[in-house]
């Protein structure tokens, strides 16, 4: 999705602030929004790339208003919440119960928690099919512009690399945000600055983004 989220190399946007030994949460609000949005994806009812597609999914007037990252939990949580039955946006917006709760969903209880954070929920699949591509290849991300979800960044689409690392086989995020199974090879791919950025990119600067086998092409 070319969305307002995809903003590598955009320019306007001030500096990216200091946040250095920064505290994760400002508000007490927001340590709670962060503990409702991980106790409701322990419900297993949507995946981390459909999460990432609802919040890629907003406005960009709603996506960029104010500068709380987790303003967004909110809003991507309630577009969630009432795709999946979760809530009604009559609920939303009262904040009163009106409906009875799905009868087929078990709550997430704070014993489960250490042991969800510890292990994760790994994205790693066997392998069905031998790799394209090998370290040291030559390879073009391809000049892709879908309209749902995508972890290719636009300022390297249309760009020649180099492989520098095979992470095995992983969940393919693009097919995952619309609830499908389709494992594909995992790339780490670099790029030269000077590339993406033209001839005034400082001296040196290289940038690798992990890159799935669909994005790639031979250079």
């Amino acid at each position: 999705m070319n969305g307002i989220h995809d903003m590598g190399g955009m320019h306007g946007f001030g500096p990216i602030p200091d946040i250095d030994n920064e505290e994760p949460f400002h508000h007490e609000w927001e340590r709670r929004i962060f503990a409702v949005n991980f106790a409701a994806g322990g419900l297993g009812l949507w995946t981390i790339d459909q999460v990432r597609s609802e919040m890629e999914a907003l406005p960009p007037e709603e996506y960029l208003r104010g500068d709380d990252y987790f303003r967004r939990f909110v809003l991507r949580l309630e577009r969630l919440a009432i795709k999946h039955k979760l809530a009604s946006r009559e609920e939303i917006s009262s904040g009163k119960a009106i409906h009875s709760p799905r009868p087929d969903m078990a709550a997430l209880t704070p014993e489960k928690i250490p042991v969800m954070v510890a292990k994760g929920n790994s994205s790693v699949r066997a392998a069905t099919s031998e790799a394209r591509f090998k370290v040291g290849d030559h390879v073009r991300a391809r000049n892709l512009n879908p309209s749902t979800h995508t972890r290719l960044p636009r300022y390297v689409r249309g760009h020649t690399g180099i492989v520098t690392m095979i992470h095995g086989v992983h969940v393919y995020p693009d097919h995952s945000a619309l609830g499908q199974e389709d494992p594909q090879w995992l790339y780490a791919v670099s790029f030269e600055g000077r590339t993406l950025w033209g001839e005034g990119t400082e001296p040196g600067c290289d940038v690798v983004i992990d890159a799935f086998e669909p994005y790639l092409e031979p250079a």
